[in-house]
This record gives structure tokens, C-alpha cells and sequence, in this order.
């Protein structure tokens, strides 16, 4: 537990530099968007994960829409979705987030999800029913899925492969060191695994992300870049951690935007066609610049 043991060590809260000040979120699009997942019901990783970036999406006129309920039943130490016993899949929330997305005007929709171990295909069905309604009412629409790793079972990775969204993504989030403290019930290799799967099925572009902040030393996130590669991986997100709780693990360090310029710079020249890294990167992040 040797993570644990540093954040023991940490006895007041590192301040936040002056590089992760943002805006609150204003502004009258900020507030149709608002007005609009409220009335559709719907949730968002926006939201639900406390995002640094919504005011600025939201404004944009994007948003990360996170089917499947907003409780998860998984509990990694850094993320802000509630744990717990979720609700039933709700059938016509396929239909409802396609929707949302038309009244919008969405050029380019990014999905994600709670994870789904209660279910007995993980939630792939709706998954693949959600890109296929989007595609019916917003053929214009391009698409970023960002997937759980369904413990890597082939037939419900199969199910996403078959819809085949432009972009499918699944994080790695730290380094493997640090993984059992910070992905409790995920694996390391499980999910390299599941990138390799989905490039080897024929998939034009793969996508997973990194925490940097948590403890991790430069060696151990350049072999994980390297680890990401040896995947297939094109597109790698770089960002910062953020303790979304006292009850979360807690910031290590604050890593400098040159640290993050550094890490782009490598990653290219590992071999990423595309390395978005910077202090306030999440996954969505500017998403649609993720096409090529």
C-alpha cells in the first residue's frame, strides 16, 4: 500500500498552482445545457466526475453524456461517481441521449459510462443501442465512446467493435505501480489488453488517458507510454489529478505545464499520432480535435 502510506504522509493539502485556476461556469449556453440535461434527465461525467473543464465545454456547447446511471459499482480512490447498487438499465435512455444531442447540434458526441459488473453483458447492449440511435437521428454526428474494460470479455468488446464510434477509448489512468490504490477492482495488463483487442478488431482509432499528480516518477510514466504503444494506441491524454473529496486519495504533487509539454514531445516520439497533455487535459477534453 505504498501509495497510501505517501498520502499519509501529506499532513496539509498541497495549494493548487496558479496554472489550475478556471472560470465558474456561467453563460447562456452554459445555461441551456443546463435546462436541457435537466429536463432529458440524463447524466454527465461532467458533472458527476466534477470536471474543471464544464464551464468551458458547456459553453462550447459539448458535453460528455455518461449513460447507465450515474453509481457505479466499482470505487477507484480517485473518481467523484457515487459507488453503490445501481439502478435497473433504463431501455429508452438510448433513445433520450440521441435525442439531447440533436436538439444540441452536436458535431461531435462523446459517451461514457459508469461501470456495470451487476449486469450480465456489462452494459454492452445499451452501449451499442445508444451509438446506433445517435446515428439514426444525428447521421452527421461523430462519436468518441470511452468504455469501461467489461474484464475484458470478448463478446461484450464485441458488441462496441460492431457499432464501430470513430473514436473508442478506454483510460489507463496511472501508471502500474500505483494502479491497485488508484483502479481498485482494475488491472493494468487487463486493460492494455482490451486496447489491443479493440485495434486488432479493426478499429481506426484508439484513445486511453493518465493522471499525472499521484506519484508516479518520470521512468514509470514514460514505460507506461511505452506500454500504451505496444497496445496500438494512437491518441494518449495527459492531465492532472484533482481530489474530487477528503475522503479521495490525495494530490502528490503539481506537476509544471513544461513537465506536461515534455511528456507531449515523447509520447510523439514514441509513436502517438495525437498526445493532448497539459494540466487541465481530461479525456473529452477538446475531443474533436481527436479526429484525424
Amino acid at each position: 500500500m505504498e501509495l497510501v502510506k505517501k498520502m499519509e504522509e501529506i499532513k496539509q493539502p498541497i495549494r493548487k498552482p496558479k496554472w489550475l485556476k478556471v472560470k465558474l461556469p456561467t453563460g447562456k449556453k452554459y445555461r441551456e445545457l443546463r435546462t436541457l440535461v435537466d429536463e432529458k434527465k440524463l447524466h454527465t461525467i461532467c458533472e458527476s466526475g466534477n470536471c474543471p473543464n464544464m464551464g468551458e465545454c458547456w459553453n462550447d456547447g459539448t458535453a460528455t453524456f455518461m449513460i447507465l446511471g450515474n453509481i457505479c459499482t466499482r470505487s477507484c480512490g480517485f473518481c467523484a461517481v457515487a459507488t453503490g447498487k445501481p439502478l435497473p438499465a433504463d431501455l429508452e435512455e438510448p433513445q433520450r441521449v440521441a435525442d439531447s444531442i440533436k436538439a444540441m447540434k452536436i458535431k461531435h458526441a462523446v459517451i461514457t459510462s459508469v461501470d456495470r459488473d451487476d449486469l450480465a453483458d456489462g452494459g454492452s447492449t445499451i452501449w451499442a443501442d445508444t451509438v446506433k440511435a445517435i446515428r439514426k437521428t444525428s447521421p452527421g454526428t461523430t462519436m468518441e465512446t470511452l468504455i469501461p474494460d467489461f474484464k475484458m470479455h470478448k463478446d461484450e468488446l464485441d458488441r462496441i467493435i460492431e457499432v464501430a464510434p470513430d473514436v473508442v477509448s478506454h483510460n489507463l489512468e496511472t501508471v502500474r505501480r500505483l494502479t491497485k490504490e488508484v483502479r481498485i477492482q482494475a488491472k493494468y495488463d487487463r486493460s492494455l489488453e482490451v486496447l489491443l483487442y479493440l485495434k486488432e478488431q479493426g478499429l481506426r482509432r484508439t484513445k486511453s488517458g493518465i493522471m499525472l499528480g499521484l506519484g508516479e516518477t518520470e521512468e514509470e510514466v514514460i514505460q507506461t507510454m511505452k506500454d500504451l504503444v505496444a497496445s496500438k494506441v494512437d491518441i494518449l491524454t495527459i492531465g492532472q489529478y484533482l481530489q474530487p473529496s477528503p475522503k479521495h486519495l490525495a494530490v502528490v504533487d503539481y506537476p509544471t505545464p513544461e513537465t506536461y509539454d515534455k511528456y507531449r514531445v515523447i509520447g510523439l516520439e514514441l509513436g502517438f499520432k495525437f498526445v493532448q497533455s497539459s494540466p487541465l487535459t481530461r479525456s473529452s477534453y477538446h475531443a474533436q480535435d481527436h479526429l484525424f
